[in-house]
């Protein structure tokens, strides 16, 4: 398998409620060559590993709390893209962004 062009690192921490349609507006971009880290940074209210059976990108990593710094540097070091994007678990994104954001890197590589 080659490494993807975009890591996508999603901290969570107790958002069960949200947690599903922040992936789905992750997994439905039309740009899917990307892993999706979900950090579960100490999460007591759902098993997030479980969140690996919706779509073979997701990866989850559980730690202790450490805060969503820590959280997303964690995610950092187990990134593989070449391009990093964070994404809060309470949020979404429009179609089109990461499509958008990688032609934009590669047309203007001195960003």
């Amino acid at each position: 398998m080659t490494n993807p062009v975009v890591s996508v690192i999603i901290p969570v921490r107790n958002e069960r409620d949200y947690i599903h349609e922040a992936l789905a507006s992750v997994c439905s971009q039309c740009f899917d060559d990307l892993e999706v880290i979900i950090v579960d940074d100490g999460s007591d209210d759902f098993d997030y590993q479980t969140l690996t059976q919706l779509d073979p990108r997701i990866r989850v990593h559980r730690q202790e709390a450490g805060g969503v710094s820590s959280a997303r540097n964690t995610g950092m070091q187990l990134a593989r893209g070449d391009y990093f994007a964070f994404l809060d678990a309470d949020d979404v994104w429009f179609p089109g962004k990461i499509a958008a954001q990688v032609h934009h890197f590669e047309k203007y590589p001195e960003v």
